[in-house]
């Protein structure tokens, strides 16, 4: 479901009582019982059935991913904010560039773009011992780039996979800061793997921002910070496909300036309105 108030702020939560801590056990202990079984069973079910696995995949992508926000908003009253301005102009096919703030932006844009089979370009440590999230891109075939990788061969996994989206009419997501940020700022943006997909697709380009993961980058951040916190996405341009090397620098460019100032205006927001 997408919302269009835009100064709405979940106010974040100043006490850290034990209760509140209690609580937020409680609501992981409870994430952790859902996700689980399904990543168990594709851990057994992926090098035997690839077939199987995709379905796993597929059940944690459409019906896991959303049920973990309502989860956290039903317990600790943690929203997710996705913004449907500029929802209704998304073209057909096109790559999605974002910043990068947790693991959780993963399933934050399969429940944004629930309409779309979305696809991520991450380094292949995701792709290991990660409950739920490991299996499930390595069935769904995401672009999984080896760490050790040289740079000829990152942009050769790149052009492969931009082929295969274009083909399977599937959205790439791409993170152009490669890492996430411990602050919620906006780093600085690596170019030549956005060059390589654009060239491999073709497609125009959205741009969104999103805010809030950074505050649950790890267990001791998620028992402090789930009360009343938020996760928020929002489209902010959609670009036409770059024809060259400068078009997708000015792009990058302005890209990251509009994330940076989308952030600070959900930050600067009047203490009321949090």
């Amino acid at each position: 479901m997408h919302y269009t108030i835009e100064k709405f702020y979940c106010r974040a939560s100043s006490g850290r009582l034990s209760g509140g801590y209690m609580s937020s056990f409680l609501t992981l202990l409870c994430l952790f019982s859902m996700v689980i079984p399904a990543s168990f069973a594709n851990v057994i079910a992926y090098p035997v059935s690839k077939k199987l696995s995709i379905r796993i995949s597929n059940y944690i992508n459409d019906v896991l991913a959303p049920r973990l926000f309502a989860i956290l908003y039903t317990y600790r009253k943690f929203r997710f904010w996705g913004y449907d301005a500029k929802y209704d102009e998304l073209p057909e096919n096109f790559i999605v560039i974002s910043n990068h703030q947790s693991l959780l932006d993963i399933p934050v844009f399969m429940k944004f773009l629930p309409q779309h089979s979305v696809r991520f370009i991450a380094k292949d440590t995701l792709g290991r011992h990660i409950p739920l999230v490991s299996e499930m891109l390595r069935a769904q075939e995401h672009c999984l780039i080896p760490r050790k990788a040289k740079p000829m061969e990152a942009m050769r996994y790149i052009s492969d996979f931009g082929k295969r989206v274009v083909e399977r009419k599937q959205v790439p997501i791409l993170f152009p800061e490669g890492s996430r940020t411990r602050d919620g700022q906006v780093g600085k943006f690596f170019s030549a793997g956005f060059r390589q997909l654009t060239e491999s697709t073709g497609l125009p380009v959205v741009v969104c921002a999103l805010d809030g993961g950074w505050q649950l980058r790890d267990i001791r951040k998620m028992m402090t910070n789930l009360k009343c916190g938020c996760y928020r996405v929002k489209i902010l341009k959609i670009f036409d496909p770059p024809k060259n090397k400068e078009d997708c620098n000015a792009i990058l460019e302005e890209s990251r300036i509009l994330m940076q100032q989308q952030i600070e205006y959900w930050r600067q927001l009047p203490a009321n309105k949090k």
